[in-house]
């Protein structure tokens, strides 16, 4: 009889694994875990014998894969309390942008803030997503706009990790500081900020804005290009407010995944088919914004084109601190099936960040991510709107305490 550390029994188990059945589901499960890893997941029926130093019986619970929120911008300084008022009387956001607010009122607010002050309230809201089973979550730089700011953040980010897995991409090319030389600007980022980030560990994945009010293909091109030969994969930020071509360049430098992509063409959707870069959908961005165009989702569907779901928390465009409302929002904008919005929250996801080997199914040899539910059917994670439906939550086999 085999030793193990955690044996999880009367529940029932939506894998998230591709196949026939419906949310990879087995009806009544059990789940074997050792040194953080799924040693065994099926029917308890046909489970092997063991021996564990700690049984959890679920009383018929769902039990999930760990949340994963693939897009985040959860470090920052300050907040955009006053864009939020403004939008509501009628301002767009390329006119706030163009009036000094946006992405650069929050550079102001970063740069001024003690690493311990973007830790101690990133972590704050990070708490949100933790209640609500998320056990990996990507943190995106993009406020500091400088080298030293850039890497300031990623170091809070990367001082996060612990209770969740966070993943940190680069975004250096998310604005322009204001009266700066724009070639100096991006020369600087990709030349020195990229590599010092590099080498300092603390970037996983390089990420760019590409639109008429950020940065143009040619210098998101230059900054990808400078990632490979840093042997760093890339995303993008693409085709939220106009078609830029974004998902066909995202496609063309063999990209995890395009963002946003409200515009985005057939051709951009053929092209990211043909690449296997992720699309991830961020409805909280769009509803924020009052978008009047959705995503394609089904011509993306019909190109086989994975679909992840984030909350793109941000200060300005996403306020958004709950994966599960994003998850909603998918469905009731975007009309996703409550399946192909938990699956990108899972194992849609994790492709975006590179780690299907790791995480986002409920499978032997992965980590044990798990989270625990007050549900009778998964579709009910989309369903309701806000309410604490997580019972207990595990990364790499280790309790998660909602703080």
């Amino acid at each position: 009889m085999q030793r193990i550390d955690l044996l999880l029994t009367d529940c029932r188990v939506a894998t998230m694994a591709p196949g026939e059945t419906p949310y990879g589901a087995i009806e009544d499960a059990a789940i074997a875990v050792q040194d953080g890893r799924i040693l065994w997941v099926g029917p308890r029926a046909e489970s092997p014998e063991f021996s564990p130093i700690n049984t959890a019986r679920l009383d018929g619970r769902w039990v999930t894969p760990g949340l994963i929120d693939c897009h985040t911008h959860l470090v920052f300084g300050g907040d955009r309390i006053g864009e939020f008022e403004a939008r509501l009387g009628g301002a767009t956001y390329e006119e706030i942008a163009l009036a000094g607010g946006g992405i650069r009122s929050s550079v102001a607010a970063t740069r001024t803030a003690s690493d311990s002050e973007l830790i101690k309230r990133a972590r704050r809201r990070l708490a949100n997503f933790i209640a609500e089973g998320v056990t990996t979550i990507e943190i995106k730089s993009g406020y500091g706009l400088d080298l030293e700011t850039e890497l300031k953040m990623l170091r809070a980010a990367r001082y996060l990790d612990g209770d969740v897995r966070v993943v940190t991409s680069f975004l250096g090319l998310h604005a322009v500081p204001k009266n700066q030389d724009r070639d100096a600007y991006v020369s600087m980022i990709i030349d020195d900020a990229l590599p010092a980030a590099k080498a300092a560990g603390l970037v996983d994945i390089v990420d760019a804005y590409l639109e008429a009010i950020a940065f143009t293909p040619a210098e998101v091109s230059r900054l990808f290009d400078k990632a490979k030969t840093l042997g760093l994969p890339v995303r993008l930020h693409a085709d939220q407010l106009a078609d830029g071509g974004g998902a066909a360049l995202a496609a063309k430098h063999g990209a995890l995944s395009a963002d946003h992509l409200e515009y985005t063409s057939q051709h951009g959707v053929e092209a990211m088919a043909k690449a296997g870069t992720v699309a991830v959908l961020l409805p909280g961005a769009y509803v924020a914004l009052k978008e009047a165009q959705t995503p394609p989702v089904a011509a993306l569907r019909a190109a086989g084109v994975a679909m992840a779901v984030a909350s793109d928390c941000n200060p300005g465009t996403s306020p958004m601190l709950s994966l599960r409302a994003a998850m909603n929002l998918a469905c009731s904008q975007f009309r996703l099936t409550p399946e192909e919005a938990l699956t990108g929250v899972t194992r849609h996801a994790a492709k975006a960040l590179r780690l299907s080997g790791e995480t986002g199914t409920l499978e032997a040899g992965k980590a044990a991510d798990l989270a625990v539910w007050d549900i009778e059917r998964p579709a009910e994670l989309s369903y309701w709107l806000g309410g604490g439906l997580l019972h207990k939550s595990w990364r790499e086999g280790r309790p998660i305490v909602s703080r």
